[in-house]
């Protein structure tokens, strides 16, 4: 599981219930001292744990960094960050090897792996990874914001109670500051309790729910990425289809932009001062794989959470019969809510990269 940017590459390791997961990130610049408390508390806006709305699982997820780093600066080696799983109950998963959960990874994994594979907490394929991932994010945002750049996301929506959108030509800082203020992730403290609603009614009919996470990064010259598979774009892409439950990316306008007309849609250029501008970003900051110095706006869109305490119909691969199945164990009622720190350092993680290789 590898993130091969132009000069950075991270690999995460681990399963669910590994004795720990981590992440080894290679590229980073000497020199740069990394603030524990400001990662930490980074890694803890998507720790599980945080009340009803959110699986029982509690971990502390805090790294250990074991190269790397000179007492809190990075010496040019690879860093090594560990973080060890100590709630886990594996027990819960073992029927699932001969009853794969619909929607999960189970029955292609075991196509795949055999009986080699671990589905304990879904093994290599479970949002616990997104952890490490955070770590290597969050190192990023880090090295980004002393760089006058700064990435900051919300939740858009769960099911079909919506946030107000960023403004495409002003959204920043105080958006981001706006959001972490609300503690539940939202522009709006009313839109944030209309969602929380709409979770607790599904987490009560033992259901859940999706929803969608809009981003955004201010301070970015105009001129990175490139065309065709050099794009921005295809980046940042990537980087966001490799979080779990992730199905859909959109920028800027996304697919509404196909009900437009070019007359609608282009974005005229302006002066602001010696600046050159657009009067609207439609584009969500990228054109042609390259930033155009605009706000970078994107949404991700995420499926509800498979793990469901209604009975589903699936298989019995033993007996080579259809059966019916209820889950139990601990598990997210809507993913979106800790999905928003995932979707800025994986936004981080690709620009910092594109940064250091420019």
């Amino acid at each position: 599981m590898i993130f091969r940017g132009k000069k950075l590459t991270v690999s995460i390791f681990g399963q669910s219930h590994a004795a720990a997961i981590g992440a080894v990130i290679d590229g980073l610049p000497a020199g740069f001292r990394i603030d524990r408390e400001q990662l930490q508390a980074f890694l803890n806006r998507r720790a599980p744990g945080q009340g009803r709305l959110t699986t029982a699982r509690k971990e502390a997820d805090e790294p250990e960094f074991v190269s790397g780093l000179n007492g809190e600066t990075t010496c040019g080696a690879p860093v090594c960050a560990v973080i060890r799983n100590g709630d886990t109950r594996s027990r819960d998963y073992d029927a699932f090897r001969r009853v794969p959960r619909p929607s999960h990874a189970d029955y292609p994994a075991i196509v795949k792996y055999g009986e080699s594979y671990d589905i304990r907490g879904g093994g290599p394929f479970s949002g616990r990874l997104t952890a490490p991932v955070c770590v290597a994010g969050g190192i990023a945002l880090q090295m980004l914001a002393e760089r006058g750049i700064r990435i900051g996301a919300h939740i858009a929506s769960v099911s079909n109670q919506s946030d107000r959108r960023f403004d495409p030509l002003r959204v920043g800082p105080a958006d981001f500051d706006l959001i972490a203020a609300n503690g539940f992730p939202t522009l709006s403290r009313e839109a944030g309790e209309e969602m929380m609603a709409e979770i607790e009614n599904a987490r009560k009919a033992e259901d859940s729910v999706g929803g969608t996470v809009e981003a955004a990064a201010v301070g970015l010259p105009a001129g990175l990425g490139g065309p065709l598979f050099e794009g921005l774009e295809s980046a940042l892409a990537a980087a966001c289809f490799a979080i779990p439950a992730v199905k859909g990316v959109e920028f800027g306008d996304g697919f509404f932009a196909a009900l437009l007309r070019g007359s609608q849609h282009n974005d005229a250029y302006a002066m602001d001062g010696d600046r050159v501008v657009t009067r609207t970003n439609h584009a969500g900051g990228l054109v042609g794989g390259m930033t155009t110095g605009m706000p970078l706006i994107f949404r991700v869109a995420f499926k509800p959470t498979p793990s469901i305490g209604q009975p589903q119909q699936s298989v019995n691969l033993a007996e080579g019969r259809e059966t019916e199945l209820t889950i139990r164990g601990r598990h997210d009622p809507c993913v979106v809510q800790r999905a928003v720190p995932v979707v800025e350092a994986m936004t981080a993680l690709v620009l910092l990269d594109e940064i250091l290789g420019a």
